[in-house]
């Protein structure tokens, strides 16, 4: 998949650092398969991958569930010659912190995933050929939660024959997936650890995830969905994904990477012009856009706004059922999903009498360090994982 260039970066740092694993795109599909809100979606495919070996007794698995903008690619390269290795992979792979001699390690993408124009990515959305009418589903596609994610993995991982993980790891909207596998199966998660997480998304939240939809919708282009055949809503696209990188970043980092408005001569003479700062960070965002798709975004950030641990009335209630020792890890620069969102659940969790511990990932990108920065705390990780 294609990152942003503040992730790339990082990532071909890791690779020149260290020999990536060979990994390998697998496809599953479900003929049929009912959302939580009672629709059929006929079939699902999904792509995932694998890393390490799984042993006889099929209990060394760690589950790795991928964040909004993600894929399957957790670790590793498809070919040598790949420009970066997964986004996790300074701490998946032999001796790192999740130790692929030791674990068996599998990563799948989610339905409606962004990336639905990587050639290395799997799955079905909006976009997707509905085999009855031969077209795009556009927003025929049911709305799909969290849950049915993580449905869709476990139907997986059954028919792998796995009954039980050792760990549920995921970041930021995989931290959702990580906490409902927990909460909705909690005889399956022996370790849990939300990375970036939470364990409910409240208004504020949802609100600021809605500024990514809204210029989506805003734009004509957008044609309510129905824009397969004309092309992408392009500006409104990319004005969201742009939303998204800034909001993924803390302003120290951001700094670093864009120009100060102070340094512009044409700002002070011309109310037209435009930010140095935002332009880049459009270009930077209509790299991304080639590979991902509007609607998908969409549907993205309506199962993320609904989620709240058990998918009930009552997630509080609800993470009474999780028996899994439980390690948050939430990005002390994080202000999209906020550290407080973290030591609440945690505390929530604690007053529950549940086994729930708490490390911070220091770092100047915010809600990427969880991405980027995992290397600063792979001890602590990998000490919970031996626990």
């Amino acid at each position: 998949m294609k990152y942003p260039l503040i992730v790339l970066g990082f990532l071909l740092f890791w690779s020149a650092t260290s020999q990536a694993m060979l990994v390998e795109k697998q496809r599953f599909e479900i003929a049929e398969f009912t959302t939580e809100n009672g629709k059929i979606i006929a079939p699902v495919q999904v792509g995932w991958e694998a890393y390490g070996e799984l042993n006889s007794d099929k209990d060394n698995v760690i589950l790795i569930t991928h964040f909004f903008s993600g894929t399957s690619h957790a670790a590793g390269k498809y070919h040598e010659d790949d420009p970066a290795p997964g986004y996790w992979d300074a701490i998946i792979g032999p001796g790192k912190a999740i130790d692929t001699d030791r674990y068996y390690v599998i990563s799948v993408d989610t339905l409606v995933n962004a990336n639905v124009y990587d050639p290395n990515v799997i799955t079905t959305g909006p976009a997707t050929i509905n085999p009855a009418s031969g077209q795009p589903y556009g927003l025929s596609f049911p709305v799909v939660t969290i849950g049915d994610f993580v449905e869709v993995q476990k139907a997986l991982l059954d028919s792998l024959g796995i009954e039980k993980l050792h760990a549920v790891i995921g970041a930021s909207m995989g931290s959702f997936q990580a906490i409902e596998w927990a909460t909705r199966y909690p005889d399956k998660v022996e370790r849990l650890v939300p990375v970036i997480g939470s364990a409910y998304i409240d208004a504020w939240a949802a609100v600021r995830l809605e500024r990514w939809a809204y210029p989506i919708k805003q734009d004509p282009a957008w044609n309510q969905g129905d824009y397969y055949e004309t092309g992408q809503p392009q500006h409104g696209l990319i004005t969201a994904l742009s939303y998204i990188i800034q909001d993924a970043v803390h302003p120290t980092g951001f700094n670093l990477r864009y120009p100060a408005p102070s340094t512009e001569k044409a700002l002070h003479q011309d109310i037209t012009a435009s930010l140095s700062a935002w332009q880049q960070l459009r270009e930077h965002a209509a790299v991304r856009a080639g590979f991902q798709d509007a609607n998908h975004i969409l549907y993205l950030v309506r199962a993320s706004q609904l989620f709240r641990a058990g998918m009930g009335d009552d997630w509080k209630k609800s993470l009474e059922n999780i028996t899994a020792k439980t390690l948050f890890m939430p990005a002390t620069g994080d202000q999209l999903l906020l550290p407080a969102m973290s030591q609440y659940s945690r505390n929530v969790m604690q007053q529950a009498g549940k086994a729930a511990e708490y490390v911070e990932i220091p770092g100047i990108w915010g809600h990427l360090d969880g991405v980027v920065g995992m290397a600063a705390v792979a001890e602590e990780l990998t000490d919970f994982l031996n626990q």
